[in-house]
């Protein structure tokens, strides 16, 4: 490459994680070398109301200091900011940014506004790396990464404790580099040397601007009357308003209008437990409702009323077939519709 005024490297690494990924983690920082010339930046899905000793398990580890995320931290080279409880982590103006945003895939902190921040502030330095994790959060993120120029790594899906997050990344997202954990170093190590041209990368797109403002609670972005994308008719499981689709890179993914933003295997995760929890009030209404039956049976009977005596009846056996058949359902775990017409079959 012919050297320009606008000739950089890159020097933001950022990372995400999920199930499986401490020993991911654990793997990758512990063989980086002290002298590493980029900042990098971890995301890995945490509970959110208790402390996270996330920082000191990879501190033991790496050569490099690693730190909990703090708001304002400049990126320091060879310094690595790992996210903490209930924020989410962002690139914000070359600084570290903490923000109580919306949730994005029902998490916070979220892969995908870790790396869609980054995409935006840094264009084509970015090297974004998804490691071991369920469902799909960081594949909106690593578009967003490709879309501006940056460079996409993921660990080998064959490899990960759980491949869904890399393989999504990669077969949707675009990723370009596939990679074992062992042989990460060296990649990086290849990707930090090579020059890029940043007059080259195409410039933040106005949705890109928008969901980065919303996961900072920007308030103009917060009040917007448009919101990105086209009613999709679906309701958002965290504050059942309506959810609008987004088409960004061939990836359909939905956000409402507070800002809460779902990935396809997300929403349809969320959507299971929702279905689940809905079977279990069903189960216990109907259970109660058999209960009352056999009750107000057994007085009528009582008192010689014996067609209402058997109305009751019918009422309870009609509610424990019921029952049974929900039962069936919730034991089996499945709820993409296949399990119920065999649970009736057997009842």
């Amino acid at each position: 490459m012919t050297p320009s005024n606008s000739t950089t490297r890159r020097d933001l690494v950022v990372v995400g994680a999920s199930a499986g990924g401490v020993e991911a983690l654990r793997q990758m920082l512990g063989s980086l070398p002290p002298d590493l010339p980029a900042t990098v930046l971890v995301v890995s899905h945490l509970p959110t109301s208790a402390h996270s000793h996330l920082p000191q398990i990879l501190d033991r580890v790496a050569a490099l200091p690693v730190r909990a995320a703090v708001d304002g931290a400049p990126l320091t080279p060879g310094t690595v900011w790992v996210a903490v409880p209930d924020r989410h982590l962002m690139v914000v103006d070359g600084h570290v940014a903490l923000s109580r945003g919306p949730r994005e895939n029902g998490h916070r902190p979220a892969v995908d506004v870790l790396f869609r921040s980054a995409a935006r502030a840094a264009g084509p330095r970015v090297i974004g790396v998804v490691l071991s994790g369920a469902l799909d959060d960081g594949t909106a993120g690593m578009v967003a990464i490709r879309a501006r120029g940056g460079v996409g790594v993921v660990q080998d899906p064959e490899e990960a404790m759980y491949g869904s997050m890399p393989r999504h990344a990669r077969e949707i997202g675009g990723a370009e580099h596939v990679v074992a954990l062992d042989a990460l170093p060296k990649l990086l190590d290849d990707l930090l040397a090579e020059e890029v041209d940043a007059s080259e990368a195409p410039p933040p797109s106005e949705l890109m601007d928008m969901e980065t403002a919303m996961a900072r609670l920007d308030i103009d972005a917060m009040n917007a009357d448009d919101r990105p994308g086209s009613p999709s008719g679906f309701g958002c499981p965290s504050c059942h308003g309506a959810l609008f689709a987004i088409d960004e890179g061939g990836l359909e993914r939905f956000r409402c209008r507070v800002g809460h933003a779902w990935s396809p295997e997300a929403l349809a995760e969320e959507q299971s437990q929702a279905l689940e929890g809905a079977l279990w009030m069903a189960l216990r209404g109907l259970e109660e409702r058999a209960a009352l039956a056999l009750r107000m049976g057994e007085r009528a009977e009582d008192r010689g009323h014996l067609h209402t005596a058997a109305t009751f009846r019918r009422r309870h056996d009609e509610a424990q077939n019921a029952a049974m058949l929900l039962r069936a359902l919730l034991e089996r775990g499945d709820f993409d519709g296949e399990a119920l017409p065999d649970a009736i079959g057997e009842g």
